[in-house]
């Protein structure tokens, strides 16, 4: 079958989607070079009227997104750094995602926010590094973060297609990643539907983006001694509860990896979730960035602030081991 890259999924999929809809378009600083290559060719292709360079103003051409959306058009917009997302939370949290529902629904603000290469790509720094998917989970916009080229594709398509703003997070780890893939099987994955990667009988290993390579790592690793579910929710906002209960019902034991920060994360929510409302038979753990990371240039101190296969693998083990303490009558 032919190979196919997480980033050219990524292209893919605004090709298809802009091939087959003159309503979409796509806006960003640098998209008519492709500095990211997501955009590559695209320029050509559909010419400078859908393709549109913009000023380094991200408040700026947020906003001009949503007035598009509200005249008719269906935008993209490439963000370079996922930091840039705070200057911009305003006009996608409190304006975008607000439009409709403050409208009763008479006005539609489909537009999509894309994040190639978000997280730690390694000596970025403080202000290039973050991963604040869970900021948008939190208010409600519609986040996803798939972890392979096909969910890439797949999700890029529905998030277009929707009518209500959607972001996607690519994480840098996941870029790089490569599957063999009949592209006629490649169709849009719908909002709110997990994945179980890798099933199993022991363990439930919930891993957001990059992680779920990690973590199949780590079961396949483990595969003599812990019979690990790798659970891979996509989406975070809407999430995929009855997925993971289904999950937890066969092992009954819960590991979460999330590369956020630890305090008000979604791999907090999802541990409170799995407690208040699904089976579990053992106490449950999260492997995340520590509170409040800001990661550093350095890179052994970056790489030391974000979750590790050796981390998953003793949270894994030390969860199997595990039992909730039996209550006796006195």
């Amino acid at each position: 079958m032919p190979n196919l890259s997480y980033l050219k999924a990524l292209n893919r999929a605004l090709t298809t989607e802009m091939a087959a809809d003159p309503s979409v378009v796509v806006f960003g600083e640098d998209v008519g070079v492709a500095v990211s290559n997501v955009t590559t060719g695209l320029l050509k292709k559909f010419g400078p009227e859908r393709v549109v360079d913009m000023p380094i103003s991200e408040q700026g051409f947020t906003s001009f997104a949503t007035g598009a959306a509200m005249a008719g058009q269906r935008p993209v917009i490439e963000f370079q750094i996922p930091a840039l997302l705070f200057l911009a939370f305003e006009q996608i949290a409190n304006q975008a995602h607000k439009f409709s529902l403050m409208t009763g629904g008479q006005i539609n603000i489909p537009v999509t926010y894309l994040l190639p290469s978000s997280g730690s790509r390694g000596g970025w720094a403080g202000q290039h590094s973050d991963h604040p998917y869970s900021l948008f989970a939190h208010v409600g916009v519609k986040t996803v973060v798939p972890a392979t080229p096909a969910d890439a594709y797949g999700l890029l398509l529905t998030a277009i297609r929707d009518d209500d703003p959607v972001i996607m997070f690519a994480p840098a780890g996941a870029i790089g990643v490569r599957d063999d893939v009949d592209f006629a099987t490649l169709a849009p994955v719908p909002l709110g539907v997990g994945r179980v990667h890798r099933p199993g009988d022991d363990v439930t290993v919930v891993a957001v983006g990059h992680l779920v390579h990690d973590a199949l790592a780590v079961a396949e690793e483990l595969a003599g001694t812990v019979s690990v579910e790798v659970f891979d929710p996509r989406t975070l906002h809407p999430f995929d509860w009855a997925g993971l209960a289904a999950s937890l019902e066969r092992t009954g034991r819960l590991v979460v990896v999330d590369d956020s920060n630890r305090s008000c994360g979604i791999g907090g929510e999802i541990l409170a979730t799995a407690a208040e409302q699904m089976r579990l038979i053992a106490p449950p753990k999260r492997i995340t960035r520590p509170d409040g990371a800001v990661l550093p240039f350095a890179r052994e101190l970056d790489l030391a602030l974000q979750p590790t296969r050796a981390q998953i693998r003793t949270a894994v083990e030390q969860v199997a081991k595990l039992s909730f303490p039996t209550q006796t009558e006195e």
